[in-house]
């Protein structure tokens, strides 16, 4: 496999530390400095908008400047936005605090293509161990962001700018690792060779439920994961510490799985891991919806945590097989464009609900997502019957 596999699990390991600290802090800083408590939330939207935003600019770099350039440069924009980041909340300033968050979403967009640039290191066989190693590195992020958030709020005299210059500082390290990347070395026949047009590739069943499925684990993950923090916080009046216990623990079930996730996908198939993933969502509304006690947040967060990894997985795993290499970016650049743009309404939109409605509403609005993901997993299981059919 190369060096490849090992440099961007250490860089993901960095990259994933910015939302993970934004998601943390965005809310709570948020209450703090915002003209109205119901924009609370607004700079994890923000950080979401910044990531569906960039999505395709992200890719169409990438596809004239390598890479390598592209993730160089999105580790660079993070960086520099966690610096903005900490002077505007050093300063009070809300909106320049979440327009730097919207930047920290811009090196998401970049770092988010980890997970392709490595399945085109790897035999396509091996593509389903390849992204589950990338996202497994996201442990890092769990235990490093929210760390790195806590020990450094005091660094300066304003509460929490300097959890913003502990970001910095660890994407500065990301970028010192990704200098180790190395392009793939991708036959110029395949990689320039004949394209089919968008709108064919997107009718294909298997691109709707590779698309429904990760869609369904970041839009419910952040409509959740966005709400829980003010939830607990500053409603439920729980500790920051008991808060950073749920989150790191939903960060960690995000990626711990991925040590049998890649494995179980390579052996079941993509469409297995995504009906246990939609399993593990319902059982994180339920679970949810029974109490707000600081252990029924931590279990509804930790199913969540590993419901997204099973979603997104298997929806990843399943999109890789829809595209020729020419095709790549344009139909990565899609599908990471739709699956943040329904996030960041997730994000959005969880803020108003929390505020105006309660804990309880937001894991009753979280069903519509999971529903509506079951008759696109028939439709592709039809598809899957006609076409050995056809082919008997």
């Amino acid at each position: 496999m190369g060096r490849n596999l090992p440099v961007l699990m250490a860089a993901q390991g960095f990259a994933q530390s910015g939302p993970t600290v934004v998601i943390l802090l965005g809310g709570i800083v948020g209450t703090t400095i915002a003209p109205d408590p119901g924009f609370a939330t607004f700079p994890v939207a923000t950080l979401i908008i910044g990531v569906a935003l960039f999505s395709i600019p992200a890719d169409m770099f990438m596809a004239r400047f390598g890479r390598k350039r592209g993730f160089l440069t999105g580790t660079a924009i993070g960086a520099c936005a966690a610096l903005g980041a900490a002077a505007s909340i050093s300063a009070g300033s809300f909106w320049a605090f979440t327009f730097c968050t919207l930047f920290v979403g811009a090196h998401v967009s970049f770092a988010q293509q980890y997970r392709f640039a490595v399945t085109e290191s790897v035999p396509v066989h091996r593509a389903p161990f390849a992204i589950s190693m990338v996202m497994l590195a996201g442990i890092v992020a769990a235990i490093v962001g929210p760390e790195t958030a806590k020990r450094a709020k005091d660094l300066v005299e304003v509460e929490y700018a300097g959890s913003f210059l502990g970001l910095a500082m660890l994407l500065a390290c990301g970028f010192v690792v990704l200098l180790l990347y190395q392009n793939s070395q991708m036959d110029d026949a395949q990689a320039n060779g004949e394209q089919r047009p968008l709108g064919e590739i997107v009718r294909l069943p298997a691109f709707a439920l590779a698309l429904g499925a990760s869609a369904a684990g970041y839009g419910i993950m952040s409509f959740v994961m966005t709400a829980t923090p003010v939830s607990m916080h500053v409603e439920r009046a729980m500790s920051f510490e008991e808060t950073t216990f749920v989150i790191q623990g939903h960060i960690a079930a995000m990626y711990l799985p991925s040590l049998a996730s890649g494995f179980l996908t390579q052996k079941l198939g993509p469409t297995r891991i995504i009906w246990c993933g939609l399993a593990l969502m319902f059982a994180c509304v339920v679970i949810g919806m029974v109490d707000q006690s600081l252990m029924h947040y931590w279990f509804a967060l930790v199913l969540l945590g590993v419901g997204w990894n099973f979603l997104f997985l298997g929806g990843t795993t399943l999109l890789t097989t829809t595209y020729r290499p020419a095709e790549r970016f344009k139909v990565q650049a899609t599908n990471d464009f739709s699956i943040f743009s329904l996030q960041a309404a997730g994000a959005l939109s969880s803020g108003a609900v929390i505020h105006a409605l309660g804990w309880d509403a937001v894991m009753w609005l979280s069903l519509p997502w999971l529903v509506l993901l079951v008759p696109v997993l028939f439709w592709y299981r039809r598809g899957q019957g006609e076409a050995a059919q056809a082919a008997g």
